[in-house]
């Protein structure tokens, strides 16, 4: 006789076991229409499951968080069985739900292609038409195997044969069409609804294994009603027309090329883009107490098999053998092993810490090509790292200070939102429990202290620590994950870094890993993406054009621009033939946010007309006046200046 116990704190008890249709329809018929799935105990399942113990229940209904990631779950299978309907011999092999929608990796001799969507989505809508119920099949292993092998699906078949020997092998059916999947699922393919479109197809890997198959990957987007999903793809449009690739080549601010896979070549505007931000950081890191550090490119693979680096990022890592000295030699993918060489350097005094050592270190890791993306994912990056030694004491105290510098770097680049997630212990990770609970509870009593509100994000620590992440929200409601704090008693312990305590005895450093912007390449395609190029004043590689309205004034426009230069802004000069209407339309379209304009009533008088950005009106001003006032619009917010343009 189950008691059931619902959100409100009531109880309902039934006569033998139920499912969650059954407590569903015994609240209400309304709720019984509405009900999609369950959550009992805490875990999500299938509406039709049998409860035959006493449990709390959740009722899911199509409003619910949960709701949106079985949509799309179920959406994934149903794209799925529309394409074997289709293209008869496909197999299909992995499809998961992700942010904002769902993929399916299908084995076919020939890729599909977005031509390919249209059909693909018509008979979408056929399956959510028929509303096909789920139903769940639990299956012998071997039976399970032999089943998808007589169908030709040899990749559902390995996956159950990688299966733990103890696991539940279930198959869900959806008509006709059967699928392996832990589930749970909606009630029906109906309840899939139509608001779902097929977004794009890329290659992937079979299990993301370079040496495997290449198959073919379909992603798709799929939301509760129409309203969202208008809402989503106007999201999408704005991306791409803010795609930093885009505007990177547009702006002439660098390029990619296969010569160099992952690497950045960096032209001049886009160089002093990449400096304003260097430069700023600096300034920030030495008002708030870092001292600059520079460790090697290329460090013996010793330092990073003590510090466990190499078991954990050796497939990651750019090898150079040294045959004369039969060395194995990496490029570094982190600059943390350096940071504590350094610290350990002399005898270290607890009077010396905190010690915050900050390094804008260069950094190489290897990425699947597959995997890269524009400034955003790259091979070679700088990280603005630094690695605080402090006491366990110090740990609050230290967290404060490094929350509330983020929080200020961060509205200084326009982006005034962010969230934090705290993500404990991996499963794979160095240290004992003793240690991790020591860490874990540090930053979480850190936390408290600074006021940080966090959402855990279970399982996603470093291996040697737990840490923060913090995300950032862009113009359009993107979220990026940027800044990190990461508390860490491993390390020093591996690689003997230790100072002498006020008793005179030796004690080991906690270590705190932390980063802001995270790499200067990936920060800065956000921020070009952020602003769709329209950069802040103060960090526009370009700034002003002088433009000539005559050629009589190419004298006096070289000499504004002189004046100009001289305040420390950045300045371009137009001398061509062109009319002013089209030479204002050009610099317009290159985004500068001031165009200077002077002809000969300007010459004459010493005057210039300012024409900003997205403006019809001109100011005219004296040449010192506006040079002035440039300057000091263009002042750093870190130095008094406006934060945004």
């Amino acid at each position: 006789m189950p008691a059931i116990t619902l959100p409100d704190g009531s109880v309902r008890r039934f006569d033998g076991a139920v499912t969650g249709t059954t407590v569903a329809e015994a609240i209400s018929p309304g709720l019984a229409r509405a009900a999609l799935a369950m959550r009992c105990d805490g875990e999500l399942r299938d509406l039709v499951a049998r409860i035959a113990t006493d449990a709390t229940v959740t009722l899911i209904t199509r409003k619910d968080p949960e709701a949106l990631e079985l949509i799309r779950h179920d959406a994934a299978h149903v794209m799925a069985q529309a394409v074997q309907e289709l293209f008869p011999g496909t197999q299909v092999t992995i499809g998961p739900a992700i942010e904002n929608g769902f993929y399916y990796d299908f084995a076919r001799n020939e890729p599909f292609t977005p031509e390919d969507f249209p059909a693909i989505e018509a008979r979408m809508r056929e399956i959510v038409a028929r509303d096909d119920k789920f139903v769940r099949e639990e299956w012998d292993r071997d039976e399970a195997i032999a089943f998808f092998q007589q169908r030709g699906e040899k990749y559902k078949a390995e996956l159950i044969e990688d299966l733990p020997e103890d696991a539940v092998i279930s198959l869900y059916r959806q008509g006709s069409w059967v699928d392996l999947c832990r589930g749970p699922h909606l009630r029906g393919t109906g309840d899939v609804g139509g608001a779902f479109k097929l977004t794009k197809v890329a290659g992937a890997y079979w299990r993301g294994d370079h040496r495997n198959a290449m198959l073919s990957r379909i992603y798709g987007t799929a939301w509760r009603d129409q309203k969202e999903l208008d809402s989503y793809l106007h999201m999408l449009e704005e991306a791409e027309r803010r795609d930093h690739r885009r505007i990177g080549r547009e702006l002439d601010l660098f390029h990619l090329q296969e010569e160099a896979v992952g690497s950045v070549f960096w032209h001049p505007k886009g160089w002093r883009l990449y400096r304003t931000a260097e430069a700023y950081m600096r300034r920030r890191l030495d008002a708030a107490g870092y001292l600059e550090v520079k460790t090697p490119q290329l460090v013996d693979r010793s330092l990073w098999e003590r510090s466990g680096h190499w078991e954990k990022f050796r497939d990651y890592m750019f090898i150079a053998q040294v045959e004369d000295e039969d060395r194995t030699y990496a490029l570094k993918p982190m600059n943390c092993p350096g940071a504590v060489m350094i610290f350990r350097q002399g005898v270290r005094s607890y009077r010396d810490l905190p010690l915050r050592l900050a390094e804008f270190g260069a950094c190489h890791r290897y990425e699947p090509s597959g995997a890269l993306h524009g400034i955003m994912r790259v091979r070679a990056f700088l990280q603005d790292d630094a690695h605080i030694f402090c006491t366990e004491e110090q740990v609050a105290d230290e967290t404060v200070r490094f929350v509330d510098l983020l929080a200020s770097i961060y509205r200084d680049f326009g982006f005034p939102e962010f969230k934090v997630k705290f993500s404990d212990r991996p499963a794979m990770r160095a240290g004992s429990d003793a240690v991790w609970d020591r860490a874990e509870q540090a930053l979480k009593e850190a936390c408290a202290t600074a006021g940080v509100e966090y959402t855990l994000n279970p399982g996603e620590g470093a291996f040697y620590g737990p840490k923060l992440e913090f995300v950032l929200r862009d113009a359009i409601g993107r979220d990026w994950q940027c800044g990190t704090l990461q508390v860490d008693f491993v390390l020093p312990e591996r690689l003997d870094a230790e100072y002498v305590a006020e008793d005179g005895g030796r004690r080991r450093p906690v270590m705190l890993h932390r980063a802001i912007l995270g790499s200067l390449e990936r920060f800065l395609g956000i921020v070009i993406e952020q602003y769709a190029g329209r950069f802040p004043f103060w960090m526009a590689p370009l700034q002003v054009v002088v433009a000539t309205i005559v050629s009589d004034a190419d004298a006096y426009a070289e000499e504004v621009a002189a004046v100009l230069r001289a305040k420390g802004l950045q300045v371009g000069v137009d001398l061509s033939r062109q009319k002013i209407n089209a030479k204002v339309r050009d610099h317009s379209v290159q985004h500068v946010p001031v165009i200077a304009v002077v002809g000969r009533r300007e010459a004459e008088n010493r005057t210039v007309a300012l024409r900003r950005l997205g403006g019809e009106a001109q100011e005219v001003l004296s040449l010192e006046e506006a040079a002035a006032l440039l300057a000091a619009e263009a002042v750093p917010p870190d130095l008094g200046g406006p934060a945004r343009a």
